[in-house]
């Protein structure tokens, strides 16, 4: 459901999920999505890949595909979604928007398992170069909800080197061959959320297994940062109630993203009347 109820709060950031995210850069929550929930957004991926393969997409290739929120209203209610949002702006405060989404599906290679370096990288591209500062700022976070079973290594898993968010440069193997030290799967069971900052050195990894990886990615940032994608969602602030759309990224004017008022954030609004302390 989406931010409507103060009983939403009780799904805030906890101690211990705050001090991993300082500390290790993710945190993992498990049974984020309910069984009924999976099988929806299950059946809702599985329609657009079908359809990308239509179109020419390689069946046995990775499908990375961009801008689906408006592909569905299970994907929109996600992006205020009640047990997730209340930690995004617990880590960023409540001057946000959901500034990139993207969903994976992953089939198996057919591949055996090798020792080839993945793809490290934090995100965010050139932000990466042009912003000062060690570390770098935070700026924005990930949410992947995991809809296939990743709790056992090779089958696409994401990997990430914990408390590399830290780190504005990471040691990779120069022969091609092996991960950077410490580098970790992440083993989500269907229905977990995985919550990560942008600067944590990530990749994704070779689905080496018989069942094909799933996953679907929502990039929470400030609302002064430009979309990464074409985020056409336009057309769907006249349906959304006032937080959903600010998390779709209206707002009153070109200023009022970087100097907001209440009508360009209700989310605060709705923050100073509930939970004062979170609307500072």
């Amino acid at each position: 459901m989406p931010i409507r109820d103060p009983s939403c709060l009780q799904y805030g950031l906890t101690d211990a999920e705050r001090t991993q995210f300082d500390e290790l850069g993710y945190f993992m929550v498990e049974n984020a999505l309910d069984p009924a929930q999976v099988a929806a957004l299950t059946a809702s991926t599985d329609a657009i890949y079908s359809r990308k393969v239509a179109e020419g997409h390689e069946q046995d290739k990775a499908l990375f595909y961009p801008n689906f929120i408006p592909d569905s209203p299970l994907y929109q209610d996600l992006v205020d979604y009640e047990k997730i949002l209340p930690k995004v702006w617990d880590i960023l405060g409540w001057n946000i928007y959901l500034y990139h989404a993207h969903l994976i599906v992953t089939p198996p290679t057919g591949q055996s398992p090798n020792d080839k370096t993945f793809g490290w990288h934090q995100d965010s591209g050139r932000t990466n170069m042009e912003m000062e500062g060690d570390p770098r700022p935070r700026l924005s976070l990930k949410v992947a909800y995991f809809l296939s079973d990743t709790s056992e290594a090779g089958r696409g898993n994401f990997w990430v080197v914990p408390g590399s968010h830290l780190w504005n440069t990471i040691d990779k193997p120069a022969s091609g061959e092996g991960q950077p030290a410490g580098a970790v799967p992440v083993l989500a069971k269907p229905g977990t959320a995985v919550f990560f900052d942008r600067r944590l050195w990530h990749t994704a990894s070779p689905n080496w297994s018989n069942l094909t990886r799933k996953v679907l990615f929502y990039g929470y940032g400030y609302r002064w940062i430009r979309t990464k994608d074409d985020m056409t969602v336009q057309n769907l602030w006249e349906q959304s109630d006032p937080i959903r759309r600010q998390l779709l990224g209206w707002g009153v004017n070109a200023n009022g993203f970087y100097s907001p008022t209440d009508a360009d954030v209700p989310l605060r609004v709705w923050l100073r009347e509930h939970a004062p302390s979170r609307a500072a």
